[in-house]
């Protein structure tokens, strides 16, 4: 009998203190791509929720910390 475990979609169901790799940003909003690309959050970049405080995460991207709101967290597939 095995376990599965289900892996989360998107960054906003990730488990705080795990690492991940981003496998895509999905949003219909160029800006908001834009933004998330100037963060370091794009495809193959690991990315790791030190926190999560109401709807915001901080996040750890290539040693650097930021703070996303949930729309940007729920942009980010991992």
């Amino acid at each position: 009998m095995s376990s599965k475990t289900t892996q989360p979609e998107t960054l906003s169901q990730a488990t705080p203190n795990t690492e991940y790799v981003i496998k895509d940003i999905q949003t219909n909003d160029e800006e908001l791509t834009k933004f998330l690309f100037s963060l370091g959050c794009y495809q193959g970049e690991k990315v790791t929720i030190l926190s999560v405080l109401t709807e915001n995460f901080v996040i750890s991207v290539k040693d650097a910390r930021y703070g996303i709101n949930q729309e940007l967290a729920e942009a980010i597939i991992i």
